[in-house]
């Protein structure tokens, strides 16, 4: 599996994550077209989840007039998984985390989704 489809499968275990208590672990088994789990999926849904309170920490840090608990689930997760690739996964570049961000936006959030993660990640890195 590819890295652009690992983050794909991430995102959706990872949105799933957030609306149900399970362990990552179990998530992964549970989601139906998980089956094949690579090294990279594992490892940026258990990054996320085991760094969930610090990343969501830095996100309400880098945002204006807005607060965590007020984003919409589809942009928290996706934010949530770039700003783990570019905090602690060192061989992935910035750039790529946050086109592909914004790919995830664009693909599964709204016509706003898109912009919004990517001023949200640019402030980040600002």
């Amino acid at each position: 599996m590819n890295r652009h489809a690992a983050r794909e499968k991430a995102f959706q275990i990872l949105f799933q994550l957030d609306m149900n208590d399970k362990h990552p672990e179990q998530a992964m088994k549970d989601h139906p077209e998980s089956l094949e789990v690579d090294s990279y999926l594992k490892s940026l849904v258990e990054g996320v989840a085991e760094h969930k309170n610090m990343i969501d920490q830095t996100i309400a840090e880098h945002m204006e007039k807005w607060t965590i608990d007020r984003i919409a689930s589809v942009e928290k997760t996706i934010l949530r998984m770039a700003v783990y690739e570019i905090r602690y996964m060192e061989d992935i570049p910035e750039n790529v985390a946050i086109n592909e961000a914004v790919e995830l936006a664009h693909l599964y959030g709204d016509e706003k989704s898109g912009k919004f993660v990517n001023g949200v990640l640019a402030k980040f890195l600002a």
